[in-house]
């Protein structure tokens, strides 16, 4: 995990350049024959890349965004009317059934289908109108890292073009350099913090939800942390009654408009005596994880980069193996 997370600098420059071809190709199409709506299909850490991508479409491009329940299609056979609707699947493997099952029927009822996947030999490549590789290259730890990566990557790049929005494109321009940064990023007070902790929230709201859900996931898959994600706007109705001394929480915060709210929150927490590791700036009573300055749109990424090497570390300082989390797999075949 700690080595295929440190190559996540380099994976995003090498697919910024290979995929550049089709990246041009997609963004021309969707500019042409604009979708009138966006649907996401994907599973645990891709979905929480899909949760990036409906902020990052919704606010550059302005298309709503909705997540398709593969259940619809793998469970209930449902034919679903998706005419003029963009599908963008977002998978490491390409092979889950479930998967699978969601975008045959999103073409069979009218849907486009681009692919962000890491296998470029999949199925799901197979049946793609415009597969979209990662570029991510193996990834043979269980949690995912740079896959991740890859696709929050793949995400900016496709609306950057989509949008013609040139200063996006620079931000994606210099991420590579900027997550070698992020990597050096020192977050041992989290991991000190949270050495003996049973649960906590992390909170995100906008282009930070997704990151948030990434992370809560990879407290519970590699330390046996019990971890909800919640947005800064969400979290006050009822999970808020939770926070105290005993309940941490860790807050990722971009530099947009929603930064005012998630201080707001922050500076509530504290005042309720709970431990808060914050991103990027410092309020007071909160722990500061140092955040490379950055677009808002790219913090997230940089974030979760500085992250993976944390929680690696805190996985171990608890006695556990981050590369082979107990019950898991590397392709989980939901049906």
């Amino acid at each position: 995990m700690f080595a295929e997370a440190a190559e996540a600098s380099a994976v995003v420059a090498r697919q910024r350049g290979a995929n550049a071809a089709v990246i041009a190709a997609l963004a021309t199409r969707l500019r042409t024959a604009p979708p009138r709506s966006v649907s996401t299909c994907a599973r645990g850490s891709s979905d929480h890349a899909a949760t990036f991508a409906k902020y990052l479409i919704e606010t550059v491009v302005g298309v709503p965004v909705t997540s398709a329940a593969p259940s619809i299609s793998s469970v209930y056979h449902a034919q679903q009317q998706l005419d003029d609707t963009l599908l963008l699947a977002i998978s490491q493997s390409g092979r889950s059934p479930d998967l699978l099952s969601v975008v045959e029927a999103g073409r069979a009822g009218g849907a486009y289908l681009a692919a962000m996947v890491n296998d470029a030999t999949s199925p799901l490549a197979e049946l793609a109108d415009a597969p979209l590789p990662l570029q991510a290259g193996p990834e043979r730890s269980v949690a995912a890292t740079k896959s991740y990566i890859a696709a929050l990557a793949a995400i900016l790049d496709l609306v950057s073009a989509w949008a013609e929005d040139a200063e996006l494109s620079a931000a994606l321009d210099a991420a590579p350099a900027l997550l070698a940064q992020s990597w050096g990023a020192d977050w041992t007070p989290l991991v000190a913090g949270l050495a003996d902790s049973r649960g906590l929230y992390v909170i995100g709201r906008g282009l930070g939800l997704g990151i948030a859900q990434e992370a809560a996931l990879k407290f519970k898959e590699t330390c046996g942390l019990h971890a909800e994600a919640f947005s800064a706007a969400e979290v006050r109705h009822g999970p808020m009654a939770l926070v105290g001394p005993d309940f941490p929480l860790l807050v990722f915060r971009q530099g947009d408009e929603t930064g005012e709210g998630v201080d707001a929150l922050v500076a509530e927490a504290v005042s309720r005596g709970g431990t808060v590791f914050c991103t990027g700036v410092e309020i007071a009573g909160a722990v500061t994880l140092p955040s490379v300055a950055a677009p808002p749109a790219i913090q997230p990424m940089l974030q979760i980069q500085s992250f993976y090497r944390a929680v690696n570390a805190l996985s171990v300082r608890r006695g556990h193996d981050p590369d082979r989390p107990p019950n898991l797999r590397k392709v989980t075949e939901t049906v």
